[in-house]
């Protein structure tokens, strides 16, 4: 026997339920709101309801904070773990829209309050902003587009110090890892070539690497990010300046 389609209205009365144990009065319907509540001396309370998260829910619950501040999303419940991810993330989206969510799992009834309506603040990450400043300030020149998909092996400047570590192998054959660091300014060289996270190294002996067959491949497939690194940033930018000479906007004029 098919299941029976899951509705809107399957989630009104469990959640008129539980506002009225905590001493609201309740109505479904009101204008364009789904649920409103009120309660002596609070705000009236929304409740906008959809059987999955959407934009048009958020939307509505967005407009629905011209009218009061104390507005909820609802949506049914799952164990499942791709709606416990978009859970996780829309819970966060609330909470930087100043909304409140609430689930109901169907079986039973039962109403789980994720999250109450509060102003948000942005809280800066340090450590986080840290990480990304460094790598704008290790990574040379602008290698990937933005919008680039992260699994096609984006250059970082990680990547960068291993493809100097790379070249230096092609030309030098086997060595030291201490040699390659000081001829190519990659001061952490040996963790580089002894993690090998893209399996272009080998260890020959006790401190001493060399390139292995992806390796080689990956002198080809990065040919253009090798010359990129070989070029001193002066020249980078004189290539630069040549590219947009004559293509830039309009000079200011005036009399002499």
């Amino acid at each position: 026997m098919a299941t029976a389609a899951i509705r809107e209205t399957d989630l009104y009365l469990p959640i008129k339920r539980y506002l009225e144990e905590q001493g609201y009065d309740v109505k479904g319907e009101v204008g364009a709101v789904d649920i409103m509540a009120a309660r002596e001396n609070d705000d009236p309370l929304i409740v906008e309801l959809k059987v999955g998260f959407s934009l048009t829910l958020f939307h509505q619950a967005i407009t629905r904070q011209s009218v009061t501040d104390a507005v909820y999303i609802a949506v049914p419940h799952s164990s499942s773990r791709p709606f416990q991810k978009s859970l996780k993330n829309n819970i966060a989206l609330c909470r930087r829209l100043g909304l409140g969510l609430i689930t109901v799992r169907l079986k039973d009834d039962f109403v789980t309050p994720h999250l109450d309506p509060a102003p948000y603040v942005a809280r800066k990450m340090k450590p986080r902003k840290s990480r990304l400043l460094r790598e704008f300030a290790r990574r040379v020149g602008d290698p990937n587009a933005g919008g680039s998909s992260r699994h096609k092996g984006l250059v970082t400047a990680y990547r960068q110090d291993a493809l100097r570590c790379l070249q230096h192998l092609a030309t030098s054959g086997p060595t030291k890892a201490a040699l390659i660091a000081r001829a190519t300014g990659v001061e952490n060289a040996r963790r580089i070539m002894s993690d090998d996270h893209y399996g272009w190294f080998e260890r020959v002996t006790t401190g001493i690497y060399q390139i292995t067959p992806k390796g080689t491949a990956a002198l080809d497939d990065y040919a253009d990010d090798l010359a990129r690194l070989a070029k001193p940033p002066v020249a980078e930018a004189q290539d630069n300046a040549t590219e947009d000479d004559g293509t830039s906007g309009p000079r200011q004029t005036g009399s002499a």
